[in-house]
């Protein structure tokens, strides 16, 4: 809120969002030509194009086009074979939709804490998970706000207890993790191509996978499971799952310009960054040795003695102000205050109300959530902790480094 210490900065005349689509011109040229062409639905040229230019760049074998992540992830779900009643193991700090196709598929998900190193699934806390569950055969992670997971520790555990792996690259394509890109690693891999994404289609995904069986089997369930008949004949169910040539014209205009807006976000982070260093904060972490991001988005993380009192509801929250420190919900207002778009770091999938009563494991082994609670001083559930002190700051690659200037001033004064 606006007030005397604060009349110097003014609200932002255009909104500055999280993260917008960044447009080039060449999408336009692909959208008309479906339209010139009459090929307005499931199939047409922009379909066959995207995937095949997909594959050039991440450098996978087969990509099938389809609707939505979420649809990439259920057909995941699907190939992975998961049956009701199956347990299957979940990156916690993620998006729903990583979670929601496992129950689609009548699966359970078991949540997996978090490590404090990248922010994703902690490898020790998945051993804990198998020695809990070992009848677990499919384990779906994702690698959140751009960062990659410790993959090599992570398929060492999947291949030692005979475990397929499902990869949500959904937030990190064109990050690279021991010099290959995400959507790499998974038995089966996912990507997005939602409107926030660093790449859009305004909406869509991708199945990635090495597999041209596979890749057979998703065209067909995504086309609802047509029989090669001349009439419609059915004999397992299908989905209206396939992109669209329309959207599939935007990726393809998008596609080229992939590590163009990486470096674009990088330098966000970066700015954010150095902006930062004389305050109590971290940036979401990554390892320098082993990843590159993509940097999806900027997070900040609040030291744990820089943070004033905050509580949450489940659908509110409210704090106390204190000199010398801050806490996301405090900065997370004043943005919105001037015209800029924030967000609280994904809310754990074992915090919420449709999965608080599924299993939940940390690295001490710990099999419920609500058993680790924050200790002050220490928090042995890493991914509440992360989500207690974290949020996302303005990250789009079109803000100008005078406007990320304005934001970096408004969370020194929060400070203040």
């Amino acid at each position: 809120m606006v007030d005397g210490k604060w009349e110097d900065i003014k609200p932002f005349e255009t909104r500055l969002w999280l993260s917008s689509p960044t447009m080039h011109g060449e999408e336009l040229k692909y959208i008309t030509e479906a339209y010139e062409a009459n090929w307005m639905s499931t199939l047409g040229a922009n379909i066959d194009e995207a995937e095949n230019e997909a594959q050039a760049l991440l450098g996978i074998p087969y990509a099938v086009a389809l609707s939505s992540g979420t649809a990439a992830l259920h057909m995941a779900v699907k190939l992975a074979g998961v049956k009701p009643g199956d347990h299957v193991f979940c990156s916690d700090m993620t998006f729903g939709a990583t979670v929601n196709p496992v129950v689609y598929e009548g699966g359970v998900p078991v949540f997996i804490d978090t490590e404090p190193d990248t922010w994703n699934m902690d490898p020790e806390a998945l051993r804990q998970a198998f020695a809990l569950y070992p009848e677990t055969r499919v384990i779906v992670v994702a690698h959140l706000y751009g960062v990659p997971c410790k993959m090599d520790e992570i398929r060492a555990i999947a291949d030692a207890h005979g475990a397929v792996i499902i990869e949500d690259a959904a937030e990190s394509l064109g990050a690279t993790y021991k010099g290959k890109q995400t959507g790499n690693f998974g038995d089966y891999s996912c990507i997005s191509f939602n409107g926030n994404k660093i790449i859009t289609g305004s909406t869509g995904g991708m199945l990635l996978t090495k597999s041209a069986e596979d890749a057979e089997k998703v065209r067909k369930w995504s086309t609802q499971s047509r029989e090669r008949a001349p009439w419609y004949q059915h004999e397992e169910l299908g989905y209206n799952y396939r992109m669209s040539n329309v959207v599939a014209g935007v990726v393809r205009g998008q596609l080229p310009h992939l590590e163009e807006h990486r470096l674009q976000k990088k330098a966000v982070y970066e700015r954010y960054k150095e902006g930062f260093a004389d305050l109590p904060v971290r940036m979401n972490p990554y390892d320098a040795e082993t990843s590159e991001p993509n940097f999806w988005l900027s997070c900040l993380l609040i030291d744990e003695e820089g943070m004033c009192r905050q509580v949450r509801s489940e659908t509110e929250a409210m704090y106390q102000p204190e000199h010398g420190k801050s806490c996301p919900t405090e900065i997370l207002e004043t943005l919105a205050g001037y015209n800029a778009e924030g967000r609280p770091i994904w809310k754990p999938m074992h915090m919420q109300p449709i999965y608080r009563m599924h299993p939940f494991v940390t690295a001490e082994g710990n099999g419920r959530a609500r058993t680790n609670a924050y200790i002050p001083g220490g928090c042995v559930d890493v991914g509440m902790d992360i989500f207690r002190r974290g949020l996302c700051l303005p990250s789009d690659n079109k803000m100008t480094p005078a406007q990320q200037d304005v934001v970096i001033e408004m969370v020194k004064r929060c400070f203040a």
